[in-house]
């Protein structure tokens, strides 16, 4: 049997090139980006640009929607461009060409706005003698609260894969990724919480390209099992069999 044919969008950042160097023996890749990307077929293309992207869908069974806006998370003109945008443009695509699922990749920035509460805040600041034994963790039913723009813009598209998903049976998968780095650790105090390995990124990822067709809609928090984290990953577990091993606390800054 073939490997399933899937297109990854900003197929040339970190997580793009994980993806790639991992997964290949698995999956059927090709690119979609505005830099040209080696070893898998590639299409250079506008993703605001829905007439210069509809050929790179073309035969693909999945979208891996890695492709954002990040540089500056409240520059409006560029989030509106890409990440909004661009974001409607893949699935429309994916529409059009009878693409079965759609897996998004979003952020913690949907939720980051709990940091405003406490324990949250202070959890994220490295407060530790303000912080109690245990608290509550936010999951995936709480109500969103973005902390940016991009934020924002990353609960707009998890609102349209519903709709997508709803009204064009697209299977949409959203996983709020926690902090994907290029060394692999913490950078930041910060990042202690929301620290995502690069293990376990590439693992919730794969399942969520593998996951059974039955799943139609889901959003995932990914995060590592950092001793600190304040996001609730089990739904993951539950469903995808997903086993984060990461630890932010075996670092230090």
């Amino acid at each position: 049997m073939p490997n399933p044919k899937v297109l990854i969008t900003g197929a040339s950042g970190l997580i793009g090139g994980l993806v790639l160097e991992n997964l290949s023996g698995k999956y059927d890749f090709s690119g979609l980006n505005r830099r040209k990307v080696e070893g898998i077929p590639h299409t250079q293309a506008d993703i605001s640009s829905l007439d210069e992207i509809l050929p790179a869908f073309k035969g693909i069974d999945t979208v891996l929607h890695l492709s954002a806006y990040l540089a500056d998370v409240n520059d409006w003109e560029n989030t509106n461009k890409v990440n909004i945008k661009g974001t409607y443009n893949v699935f429309e695509a994916a529409r059009r060409n009878n693409v079965s699922r759609v897996v998004f990749a979003s952020s913690g920035s949907t939720m980051l706005g709990y940091e405003l509460d406490y324990p949250y805040g202070h959890i994220a600041r490295g407060e530790h003698e303000k912080i109690p034994h245990d608290w509550n963790l936010v999951d995936y039913k709480d109500p969103v609260r973005p902390d940016s723009l991009y934020g924002v813009s990353k609960i707009f598209g998890e609102a349209l894969g519903r709709y997508f998903s709803d009204y064009h049976g697209i299977s949409v998968i959203n996983i709020r990724l926690g902090a994907v780095l290029d060394t692999d650790k913490p950078k930041l105090v910060r990042h202690y919480p929301g620290y995502l390995s690069q293990s376990d990124c590439l693992q919730v990822v794969d399942l969520c390209l593998s996951a059974p067709a039955s799943i139609k809609f889901e959003t995932f928090d990914a995060i590592s099992d950092n001793k600190l984290k304040w996001r609730d990953t089990s739904h993951a577990t539950t469903m995808l069999g997903w086993n984060p091993v990461g630890k932010s606390e075996q670092f230090e800054l």
